[in-house]
């Protein structure tokens, strides 16, 4: 590590307004810790927890690549953080090797006897979030090992067994509960229902296990050697399959449809990422199933035709313009996500697809719909060459989530955003690990007034996310610039493009731009993060239109970006504040 004098100043806490949520969020806050970033001059990684942090840094420093570090490092998530991702869930990558930028989806799919209908009751009406989420009938079947093993093959540089070896060796030593781990155990209502999950992570009083309490894990450990050995296909094909589909099958109360055949026939894909120029810069994303790419890409189009450098914060904080303009546009690209957005392998993108929706005309012909009071609710727009419309979706989406930012010595980055989709997922534990619940992404009504919804459940599909794992490189010299991503469900989308502006328009080092104030909407309320913003600042917006709802927004980012102090090339890495993540590199 350099020691170098890079600090953030701190920013000063407001007295908390009101405790309002719009909804609850995937992840509970558990605290606010400062940090100054982290340089590093060849290769670095940043994630949400110092244990999968230093994996993935140990990996880089053998000689390993960016993805053979993500693998490292995700493995040791599924351990350290079970709340947040893991191998029971999926992931989106978005990867640059030197030349060319891909996007890997490893997003979860429904099961084979799975239909519209699956989160409905037999009138019609749909399910309760609880009834959703509990259980065996919100497992897709998890895509994060096939992807990683398939990124591997094309990017690794260690052999695949190697970058086991640390989760293993955590697994089966144990690693100190977090102060984050306990607060969520806590708080969680559901997860002591299942016995594998209340013997593993409760005491038998049923308290959870106390802040520094080595926790092992040899379920997990043996699970991973099983992996680390057969690949991808001991996961897929065998006992572990088996044992997830029997899981699910088995629920005493909401028994699910995901079988041992759906799991063997998950393949994951290599898809075309979401690709924009923004005033100096190229910026690349993920497409559907996700609309994190899509989104981020009219936010900035939209953006990019007004002066936003006139907009930057003072002393840390936006002002009530800012976060206007912010809110105003976030609720147009929210508007066209909710009606358009799905798996395109199923449902269409309207018009010419994805240009369609990031042409800049349109986006021109969008922001001249911000005016000085709030629209309150935008429409969805026309894209050109639409002919198609749906229905409007009403999916459930508060992922618990992680996000893996990596760069390497080889000249190569990635942004990896990966999920269980709430918070321990569907509350279901084996072979050491969590099960997500990802298929409460789908739309609970299949249909409305104006057609079917996109984003319905249909066997074989993947369900619409938010993730947003971002790319940035200059325009010029296509060298990378910025990796960045963040947890918080469909709130991602507006956390990573406040960390755009904050770097690319007003200035920013990527930690500063982290731990700027979180708002915007999500073509609802403007939201605003509690104890952040002045009561003046709420009352212009009040006085301008604006419904303000004031809560936690316990976003996650994990953001690299190339910097140069005296001339000298380095890289930056920056954390969130709001939760306890690091990064590390040299």
């Amino acid at each position: 590590m350099l020691a170098l004098g890079l600090a953030l100043a701190g920013l000063a806490h407001q007295p908390l307004l009101a405790q309002e949520s719009l909804q609850r969020a995937p992840e509970a806050a558990s605290g606010y810790a400062e940090k100054a970033g982290w340089p590093a001059r060849n290769y670095m990684v940043a994630a949400a927890n110092p244990l999968a942090v230093d994996a993935g840094y140990r990996i880089l420093k053998q000689g390993g690549s960016a993805i053979d570090a993500a693998i490292a490092t995700q493995l040791v998530l599924t351990l350290a953080e079970p709340q947040s991702s893991g191998i029971g869930g999926g992931a989106f990558l978005v990867h640059y090797d030197g030349r060319q930028t891909q996007a890997f989806d490893g997003r979860e799919t429904a099961p084979g006897k799975a239909d519209e209908h699956l989160f409905q009751r037999p009138d019609g009406k749909p399910l309760s979030r609880t009834e959703g989420i509990v259980g065996g009938r919100s497992v897709g079947a998890p895509g994060v090992l096939r992807m990683l093993e398939l990124a591997h093959r094309q990017h690794g540089k260690l052999p695949w067994k190697t970058l086991f070896e640390p989760a293993i060796r955590l697994s089966e030593d144990g690693f100190a509960v977090s102060r984050r781990l306990h607060a969520l155990l806590a708080g969680d209502a559901h997860l002591r229902k299942d016995p594998v999950a209340a013997a593993y992570f409760y005491d038998r009083d049923g308290q959870p296990w106390p802040v520094g309490h080595v926790l092992k894990n040899p379920e997990l450990a043996r699970t991973l050697r099983e992996i680390a050995e057969g690949g991808a296909d001991a996961f897929y094909k065998g006992r572990i399959a088996r044992d997830i589909a029997a899981k699910v099958a088995g629920h005493p109360t909401n028994p699910g449809l995901l079988s041992a055949a759906d799991i063997a026939g998950y393949r994951p894909k290599v898809r075309t990422p979401v690709c924009s120029d923004y005033r100096v810069y190229t910026v690349c994303g993920m497409p559907p199933p996700s609309s994190g790419g899509i989104a981020v890409a009219q936010m900035l189009g939209m953006f990019e035709t007004m002066d936003m450098k006139a907009l930057a914060p003072a002393n840390g904080v936006p002002g009530a313009q800012a976060v206007h303009v912010f809110s105003e546009v976030g609720r147009l690209a929210y508007a066209d996500r909710n009606r358009y957005a799905a798996d395109t392998d199923f449902v269409p993108l309207p018009g010419r697809g994805v240009p369609s929706l990031i042409d800049k005309s349109y986006l021109a012909r969008r922001a001249n719909l911000v005016q000085q009071r709030s629209m309150g609710e935008a429409p969805a727009g026309t894209p050109p060459g639409m002919e198609v419309a749906w229905g409007t979706d009403n999916a459930i989406e508060t992922p618990s989530t992680s996000h893996v930012a990596v760069v390497d010595g080889y000249g190569m980055g990635l942004a990896m955003t990966t999920t269980i989709e709430d918070a321990f997922g569907s509350r279901q534990m084996v072979g050491g690990f969590m099960l997500n619940n990802q298929l409460t992404d789908f739309s609970f009504d299949s249909r409305d007034a104006d057609g079917p919804v996109a984003n319905r459940v249909e066997a074989g599909k993947r369900p619409r996310s938010a993730m947003s794992p971002t790319i940035v490189f200059d325009k010029a010299s296509g060298k990378l610039v910025l990796t960045v991503g963040s947890p918080g469900g469909p709130a991602i989308i507006n956390y990573v493009a406040k960390v755009l502006v904050g770097t690319l328009d007003w200035g920013m080092n990527v930690q500063q731009a982290i731990a700027l104030p979180n708002f915007g909407s999500r073509n609802g309320p403007t939201e605003l993060e509690a104890g952040r913003f002045p009561a003046a600042t709420v009352g212009e917006l009040q006085a301008r239109g604006h419904q303000v709802r004031i809560s936690d927004q316990t976003s996650g980012l994990h953001g690299i970006e190339r910097i140069s102090i005296h001339g000298v090339p380095l890289w930056f890495g920056g954390a969130d504040p709001r939760r306890e993540g690091v990064a590390k590199g040299e």
